[in-house]
């Protein structure tokens, strides 16, 4: 990646609405180089989607918490049946393969507070790859949302 294809990703990221005309404009390219290089970006998988960013409390999902999960036995087909089944349940958002003291990370979001205690409880504790669980409740979240190549 040179300097012009990481100027192209830090435009897209603060706006991955706007045209090729003005993404080109703003780049000083001509809007034909432009389209090809974001075509390039998308083909090596550099860019890999677009998305919005929803406000999850519109959605009725006021309360995230990460949770972190220890499954046993440690072997891929526990670990692998494991990560798709939580990545199915509505609540979870994402799901962290880890390494250290806990095998998962899971992010989640939930009406209230009652509801994530009814998760953990009623869906999480039944599992039976699981020997241990703790909740932290997300208070407040930043998220960097424009990336740059490290040197």
């Amino acid at each position: 990646m040179d300097e012009l294809d990481s100027a192209i990703i830090g435009e897209l990221q603060t706006d991955a609405r706007q045209s090729n005309r003005e993404l080109a404009r703003k780049l000083g390219i001509a809007p034909s180089t432009c389209l090809e290089r974001v075509r390039s970006l998308t083909r090596r998988g550099v860019i890999r989607g677009y998305h919005a960013d929803i406000d999850l409390k519109s959605l009725n999902r006021g309360v995230q918490a990460f949770i972190s999960v220890q499954v046993r036995p440690l072997s891929r087909n526990v670990i692998d049946a494991f990560k798709a089944a939580v990545g199915e349940m509505p609540e979870v958002l994402a799901v962290f393969v880890l390494a250290g003291g806990d095998d998962f990370l899971l992010h989640v979001a939930v009406q209230d507070l009652d509801r994530l205690h009814s998760f953990l409880v009623d869906r999480l504790s039944k599992r039976r790859e699981i020997v241990s669980f703790r909740s932290s409740v997300i208070y407040q979240r930043e998220q960097n949302n424009v990336l740059s190549p490290l040197p």
